[in-house]
């Protein structure tokens, strides 16, 4: 049958077979999910289109905001830029316009004078909030900081501004130290640099006047860099160690505790250095470690001195019995001899036991007795010289066999008379080759050899530090050592870090008593005074030990004389030693709040709340705080000690003038040119060969000198730093780094002020719930990073803390929320208006917290940036950030869930923008993402356009897991679920490729060898919680998943190789 022309394919069709109800259900269903299909594709091109439409608007925005910021910059005035002048001591007058540029010089001027004199750093004794105090270590009134005090203010300035942001009533009290021996020393080289004097040629009291003078000349010149530090002190309540208040407290304590019995004056061996002609601290001895024999030169000595050997010598024995042999470091000291001790079960001299050998040079007999303790019978010859007047473990030995103590040494270390006619007025080190050949005339020298030893130096002169009897006041230090360690094992005290608890129970549990008189002339007076009778034979000021009468002024100390000595003609003399600088510091946290009277000071702020200092003092002051806190207090002087680490320089060398490697914190603030340092050096108190070794080591460190960082910068950088727990090595480089991030903050802020426009009025709260995910995002990262702030100050953990602000700025705000907004803001289409409105309000609410957050580590571009934003309508905003309030966590603003999200976009983000030829900058190419789950595919699908954006590449393409890859594509695994590409069209280099994904297969087999190694470890199933277990489990098996991708990866790419 022919078909009919016009009927072409309309015959009739075989009829269909009705459909039973239960087919025409499922028909309907299929129906229905092909037009949802259909529908979300339309939505995905339309929204494509106006990504599309949104990226032309942008580059097209991009180029007439150019050409707008050319004209801009034509019609700008530059007196628009530029801070008028603010009348000291008022709020900082800012420029209409922001500086293009952060300038430190310039921000922080004006800041510091208005805090001062708005009283926003005095604390109010009748407060009612909670107390928080810190002492401020004082430094050195004649010195000026150094770079470990901008540590101590930039850590306790960080603590003192968020306690007073939080709600305390905080207190710093600053003060200085007269700093006895430091002081001395730099006005005593002074005076024999110009004047060719010494303080002895002088005399006492215009030596003082000296001291004082120099005082007054150098002594502000701390207060000053305390300022420029930005250090918020309470300056109303300054204090100066020896200033009225102080130097009261200071006889008190000293009274007080004479009449407890805890003070007493003795003979006893100290560090003697005779240069000074004063007993030192054990502080104030540096340690030369020799290996053998060392020339090396001493103070006074025109030729070097040797030392690093073990002298032996024969002492004649009584009664013909021979000779026996002996071995010292310290030949001369073989002078104050007075026994020779042998181990009692050394059967090589059991027949000289209660035997006597004879002095050569003076006939003095040398008794021979036993003493285990002391001597080791298979060190030597088992034989020893006992000196006990010079050597620590002699002087024992002589108090245990009651020896005679013979001094051989005048203060200035010269041979006295004890040392016999041949030597006597010999300076020591002469007298130590004297007595070498003198033994070799009679036929006594044996050998010289080379011998390991530790030799003590006096930090202060270079001296070699001998040992001497003196009489000195010394301070019983048992019992009050006891309620030290007591208090720390109680946790009544907390030492931070906790591994400095072991050093302080050592030097506690073996303390000695403390010398605290020193031979000097600037320091407080000891308050005793020795009472000389007029028919006393022997009038020499201290030849008994009983005539001391302690007292707090002459006139009490006459009417004690009157008591004691009735009828009776006297004469007083008050002691011409000094006290010991850490006793007058070791009272501080007492004096400065106004003890010994009862003040409201120091009922309202004692005990205080943290000390903060350097590690290398926990003994020498902090241990002595808190004997003389109790015992004079009566309670604890601080809760907690946080010991920060040492600063060394770049190459971990400790630092010194004579290295020329110390670091002033104002040249890294303000910046110098290296001829500025040099001449810096030069106007110092080194002597020619110092200055040499100096100038070569500025020259090789800072050959460009320094570049200006400013305050902010360099207090960051040193916080940043004190996650290194017990020393710093400081890279001036990092502190430039820092300074650039000002910048950057800076940026933000120029930023937002476009963005949010003049007449933008903040809203007095937010509502989270209808804004776009980004800023839900950045305001939950935001929680975060406070929560992590506040639990790391609150832990003294203060690294964390710098680490956690920095991180949430640069790498969350600027580099992803700030970017993430911009398209918001390249036309003024209504369609993103809701979108604007919620970027604004977010931006300033991140703005505010983030300045208030950051505050107490950069107080000054912090005021400046939070004076510069707009304030919400009717608050009631406080004048300075200083004093607003510390953020903290906002319930509604936590969202893990949209967190985790943005983990795996900026992941993707981060790979897409590695993964592009560093050769290209500008240029964008598609992409593609290879999602392996349904809920990888939504996340990636809910944030594309971002991607897009952030990643600068053209289109984002999502794949499923067997679709193939587009040739030509460098790969990057973000993780199991997820791997990126982008297509580089010809640009493919194989081998790169190939290199990159072998080093993410070495990375990963890495982790999964040291997981494996710890979960197959002894114990492990039996000690680990099921917790720890499922989540090591978890891991192992992502691990073992991401291998599986780099491997797929691998095989797709040889796959492509190979087809070409």
């Amino acid at each position: 049958m022919e078909k009919q022309p016009g009927a072409q394919g309309s015959e009739k069709a075989p009829e269909e077979k009705p459909l039973d109800e239960k087919e025409l259900e499922r028909k309907l269903k299929k129906d229905q999910k092909a037009k949802e299909k259909e529908e979300k594709k339309l939505k995905a091109k339309q929204k494509e289109a106006a990504r599309l439409q949104a990226q032309a608007t942008s580059e097209g925005t991009k180029k007439s905001e150019k050409k707008q910021r050319k004209k801009t910059v034509e019609d700008e005035n530059p007196e628009d830029f530029i801070d008028p002048n603010t009348p000291q001591g008022q709020r900082k007058l800012l420029a209409p316009q922001m500086a293009k540029q952060f300038n430190p010089t310039v921000v922080e001027k004006s800041w510091y004078a208005w805090w001062e004199s708005s009283g926003y750093f005095r604390a109010d004794s009748s407060s009612s909030k909670p107390p928080f105090v810190i002492v401020l270590p004082p430094p050195n009134v004649t010195g000026a900081l150094h770079i470990g005090h901008a540590l101590t203010v930039a850590i306790e300035d960080a603590m003192i501004r968020w306690r007073r942001m939080s709600g305390y009533n905080a207190l710093w009290v600053p003060g200085v130290d007269h700093a006895g021996i430091a002081t001395q020393v730099v006005v005593e080289k002074k005076l024999m640099r110009e004047k060719n004097l010494t303080r002895h040629d002088l005399g006492r009291e215009e030596f003082i006047s000296e001291v004082l003078k120099w005082k007054e000349q150098y002594g502000g010149t701390i207060l000053n860099q305390l300022r420029r530090l930005g250090a918020s002190l309470d300056w109303s309540r300054e204090a100066f160690t020896m200033d009225e208040q102080r130097s009261k407290a200071v006889t008190e304590a000293f009274v007080r505790l004479h009449k407890e019995g805890l003070i007493y004056r003795d003979y006893r061996l100290v560090n003697w250095d005779c240069t000074l002609r004063t007993a030192i601290s054990d502080i104030e001895v540096d340690h030369i470690e020799l290996e053998g024999e060392k020339m090396l030169q001493v103070p006074g000595y025109t030729a070097m001195v040797q030392f690093g050997v073990l002298i032996s010598f024969a002492y004649p024995l009584e009664e013909g019995l021979g000779e026996i042999v002996v071995a010292t470091t310290r030949i001369e000291t073989m002078l104050g001899d007075t026994a020779i001790a042998v181990h009692p079960e050394d059967k090589r001299y059991k027949h000289l036991h209660g035997r006597y050998a004879v002095h050569p040079f003076n006939g003095r007999k040398l008794k021979i007795i036993c003493d285990a303790e002391l001597v080791d019978p298979t060190f030597g010859t088992g034989a020893v010289k006992i000196t006990p007047a010079h050597d620590p473990n002699d002087f024992e030995v002589g108090k245990r066999h009651n020896l005679e103590f013979i001094n051989i040494f005048t203060d200035d270390g010269k041979i006295n008379s004890n040392g016999g006619a041949q030597f006597e007025g010999m300076p020591r080190f002469i007298a130590r080759v004297a007595v070498i050949e003198a033994l070799k005339e009679k036929g006594l020298y044996k050998d010289t050899k080379n011998n390991e030893m530790s030799l003590g130096v006096c930090s202060r002169t270079g001296d070699i530090v001998e040992p001497m009897i003196k009489p000195q006041w010394f301070v019983n230090c048992n019992t009050m050592a006891k309620a030290g360690l007591e208090a720390v094992r109680s946790k009544r005290i907390e030492i931070i870090p906790q591994q400095y608890e072991q050093d302080w129970y050592r030097w506690l549990e073996n303390i000695r008593d403390w010398c605290v008189s020193r031979q000097l002339w600037w320091g407080h007076r000891v308050p005793a005074w020795y009472v000389t009778l007029e028919d006393d034979q022997v009038k020499d000021l201290g030849s008994d030990n009983g005539r001391w009468i302690v007292a707090r002024n002459e006139s009490d100390a006459n009417l004690e004389a009157q008591k004691k000595y009735p009828g009776k003609k006297f004469q007083l003399n008050q002691d011409p030693d000094v006290l010991d600088t850490w006793f007058s510091s070791g009272l501080f946290p007492l004096t400065v709040l106004g003890w010994p009277d009862d003040t409201t000071d120091l009922r309202a702020f004692y005990p205080t709340s943290v000390l903060e200092t350097g590690l290398d003092i926990l003994f020498f002051w902090v241990a002595r705080m808190v004997m003389m806190g109790m015992q004079l207090g009566g309670d604890i002087p601080f809760e907690k000690v946080y010991l920060h680490p040492m600063i060394r320089d770049a190459h971990g060398r400790k630092m010194s003038k004579s290295l020329g490697n110390v670091i002033d914190p104002l040249e890294v603030i303000n910046g110098i040119s290296l001829d500025g340092l040099l001449k810096r050096l030069e106007e110092g108190n080194l002597d020619p060969k110092e200055l040499k070794t100096a100038k070569e080591g500025k020259i090789k460190d800072f050959p460009d000198g320094i570049a200006e960082c400013g305050t902010d910068a360099l207090r960051f950088a040193l916080i940043s730093y004190t996650s290194q727990s017990d020393r710093i090595n400081m890279d001036i480089k990092r502190v430039v780094g820092y300074r650039q991030w000002c910048n950057k903050l800076w940026n933000a802020i120029r930023f937002a002020m476009g963005k949010l426009g003049d007449n933008y009025t903040p809203p007095a709260t937010i509502d989270v719930s209808l804004m776009p995910p980004i800023c839900k995002w950045i305001l939950s990262v935001l929680n975060k990073a406070i929560g992590k702030t506040v639990t790391s100050l609150e832990a003294y953990k203060f690294s964390d803390a710098t680490s956690a602000i920095y991180s949430w700025w640069q790498y969350q705000l600027c580099d992803v929320f700030i970017e993430a907004i911009k398209p918001y803001f390249f036309s003024d289409s209504q369609e993103f208006e809701s979108a604007r409105a919620a970027s604004r309000d977010t931006l300033w609410v991140c703005l505010d917290n983030g300045l208030r957050l950051l505050h107490p580590f950069m107080p000054y571009v912090t005021e400046e940036l939070w004076q510069r934003l707009p304030q919400p309508k009717d608050s009631c905003r406080k004048d300075s950030i200083m004093i607003s309030e510390y953020p903290s966590l906002v319930e509604g603003w936590t969202n893990d869930v949209l967190e985790n999200e943005m983990d795996i976009v900026l992941d993707a983000v981060n790979k897409l923008r590695s993964l592009k030829p560093p050769t290209e900058t500008n240029e964008r190419r598609p992409a593609f993402a290879l999602c392996r789950d349904q809920g990888t595919a939504t996340t990636v699908h809910c944030y594309q356009s971002l991607i897009v954006f952030l990643s600068s590449v053209s289109d984002l393409k999502i794949l499923k897991e067997n679709d193939d890859t587009p040739a030509d594509c460098a790969t990057a695994v973000v993780n199991k679920d997820l791997s990126v590409y982008l297509q580089l069209q010809g640009a493919l280099n194989a081998e790169a490729e190939r290199e990159k994904l072998r080093k993410k297969r070495d990375e990963i087999q890495k982790l999964h060898h040291s997981l494996t190694q710890k979960m197959d470890a002894s114990g492990y199933r039996e000690k680990a919680p099921p917790s720890v277990q499922e989540e090591d489990v978890r891991k192992l098996t992502a691990l073992m998943e991401q291998l599986e991708v780099i491997s797929e990866a691998e095989k797709k790419l040889e796959a492509k190789i190979g087809s070409k």
